[in-house]
């Protein structure tokens, strides 16, 4: 009876005992150090539309982080292929994106290439998470989807890859998105339910953004680096055309239809939207 009662007590105290204590001390201080990480991360070897699984590590491991060493390792892969990046102004996107909670919100992402910022327009949302850090907890606002696994049958659903021609599966392209019982397995979640796919950097309001309309109002020309309060990056904007000569072409660059039919599984709408459908 003693022995049963010492084995309940251990069970009941574990339980009590977060992730992040359960996770063992981590002491990478670099994107570099995050990068040599990929073999524990994805285990099936296929880093495709897995974004959430970085998030994820990092996340697990948030209490033995400053918040700006948090944030910078979250700068170290693309939200959109899963891709390792090494982050720079060139690779620093800046777009405005719907929030979860309603309006808008522009911010900076760091991507792999510059498809990636079509795929976000049409598919990626904003929205918050607190996250506890060393220094205590702090509220960071996140690149987040709906939950593919809301619909896990389509990841089965045969599709034609636009580079080849090709047809396969998401369970084969994507091996990472895995479900279970309706959940994205190793998904962190933000504060209205989506999946975390990365941050999305120095939010600001829409309407609180310098610089925006006189940037917007240019012709674009991929390439340019655009400065506003002294940062550097590329606006979505300068992508208008690209994006759209993509789209005709049946996303035949940066990660064709991977990430796209993931995303398209379980879209975000804007509150908007729903209201207009009540």
């Amino acid at each position: 009876m003693l022995k049963t009662s010492f084995v309940l007590l251990g069970i009941c105290l574990v339980s009590k005992l977060t992730v992040a204590e359960l996770v063992p001390y981590w002491g990478g201080d670099t994107v570099r150090d995050l990068h040599r990480e990929y073999g524990n991360i994805f285990k099936y070897g296929n880093r495709n539309a897995a974004s959430h699984l970085w998030s994820a590590f990092l996340l697990d491991r948030s209490t033995q982080m400053s918040e700006k060493k948090l944030e910078s390792l979250f700068r170290g892969f693309c939200a959109i292929s899963g891709s390792p990046v090494n982050p720079t102004s060139y690779n620093k996107y800046r777009l405005s994106l719907h929030k979860a909670s309603g309006g808008k919100s522009i911010g900076y992402m760091q991507y792999c290439c510059w498809p990636c910022v079509c795929d976000t327009q049409d598919f990626i949302f904003v929205d918050t998470k607190t996250v506890e850090t060393a220094e205590g907890p702090r509220v960071f606002d996140f690149a987040v989807i709906g939950n593919p696994c809301n619909n896990s049958a389509k990841l089965s659903v045969p599709f034609v890859q636009p580079f080849d021609g090709r047809q396969t599966t998401l369970l084969r392209e994507a091996p990472e998105v895995r479900c279970q019982d309706g959940e994205l397995l190793g998904a962190p979640i933000s504060d209205h339910g989506h999946v975390i796919l990365s941050m999305f950097f120095d939010a600001k309001d829409v309407d609180e953004e310098a610089g925006a309309v006189a940037i917007h109002s240019q012709r674009p020309q991929p390439g340019r680096m655009s400065t506003v309060n002294g940062i550097q990056f590329q606006d979505e904007m300068e992508f208008k055309d690209m994006c759209e000569d993509r789209a005709r072409a049946g996303y035949n660059s940066g990660m064709g239809e991977i990430f796209r039919k993931v995303a398209a599984i379980s879209p975000l709408k804007p509150l908007d939207s729903y209201a207009e459908l009540r």
